[in-house]
């Protein structure tokens, strides 16, 4: 009996041991972490990380760097001028093919009237956004910021509006432009959809410009939002499309907004519901028919590309 219980309590005291040894000991690395190791070892003369000089780090990671910069495509690029949407190769390939302009655009979450969704800016870009980047033959676009600078903590705030700080917002812009500098494009636009983005992208334009020098370009460029402005969309709308909208029923919407966002998808506007309630007009203009609105809203696309583009080109030497 006694013997029984001494190996028990042997065989016990080894299992805490081993226990607490595993505990200790962290799991072996994988995938990236372990690529990442070796790249360290290699350059490091197989000392850890914290044995390593600044300079061995830094080695280390060019050496990574560089062998990626030499992998081949495996399979054709996508036709795409989002970045999103392309790998990481892909990306790589449309820079050295000359696509160094990046385009950073800012849109909204916020009220647009009882028939909108939210996203109306996010839309928006979507199609204008294509558009340019088609259109100037260089560019790519990052990821949309979907919000805006305004007060997140306003008691009243409007159901489904989302608002950053401005100071937030500069963050997310200067961040995103700088990784964009980072990877090698050479020019970096900034576009707002909405007016609460051109105070917080002049701001970053103003910062980093002088701090990038020669190594890369900042600009803003606010003539892509030219909704207001003499010779803008609402003169367009009026003067080039014939549309007569000079009274407004108090709504965050308009006949130029609603094509737009028609030409994206009708559901976006609730175009089906509205016919069927009867309420299928902006400022008592009539919605349909419903082709009609969607060539306006192609129309006023291609309007608003051309003008960016030509801004952009000006200020892009």
């Amino acid at each position: 009996m006694r013997s029984c219980l001494s190996a028990f309590a042997a065989a016990s005291v080894m299992s805490i041991t081993l226990t607490a040894q595993q505990q200790q000991t962290p799991p072996p690395p994988t995938g990236a972490a372990q690529q990442q190791g070796q790249a360290q070892g290699r350059a490091g003369g197989g000392g850890g990380r914290g044995n390593q000089t600044p300079e061995q780090r830094e080695a280390a990671a060019k050496e990574a760097y560089d062998r990626e910069a030499a992998i081949a495509r495996p399979v054709p690029a996508r036709d795409s001028v989002w970045l999103e949407e392309l790998t990481y190769l892909e990306v790589r390939d449309a820079m050295k093919a000359g696509k160094t302009t990046a385009l950073v655009m800012a849109g909204s979450t916020e009220q647009n009237g009882p028939y909108m969704s939210g996203g109306k800016h996010q839309y928006a870009i979507k199609l204008v956004g294509e558009a340019i980047a088609r259109k100037l033959g260089n560019a790519l676009i990052a990821p949309i910021i979907p919000i805006e600078a305004g007060n997140p903590d306003n008691k009243y705030l409007e159901w489904g509006s989302i608002y950053f700080t401005a100071e937030t917002f500069q963050a997310v812009v200067r961040d995103i432009a700088t990784s964009l500098k980072s990877q090698g494009f050479k020019n970096v636009v900034l576009l707002g959809d909405s007016g609460g983005n051109t105070a917080g992208l002049r701001a970053v334009a103003a910062e980093l410009g002088p701090k990038w020098g020669e190594d890369a370009h900042i600009y803003h460029v606010p003539e892509y939002y030219n909704w207001t402005s003499s010779g803008g969309v609402r003169d367009f709308v009026i003067n080039q499309l014939g549309i007569p909208e000079k009274q407004s029923e108090g709504i965050h919407d308009e006949y130029g907004l609603s094509a737009v966002m028609m030409a994206f998808d009708p559901k976006i506007i609730r175009f089906d519901e509205r016919v069927s309630a009867s309420k299928a007009t902006i400022n008592s203009i009539a919605l349909t028919p419903k082709d009609k609105a969607i060539e306006n809203g192609k129309k006023i696309i291609e309007f608003r590309a051309t003008v960016a583009v030509d801004a952009i080109r000006k200020v892009i030497k």
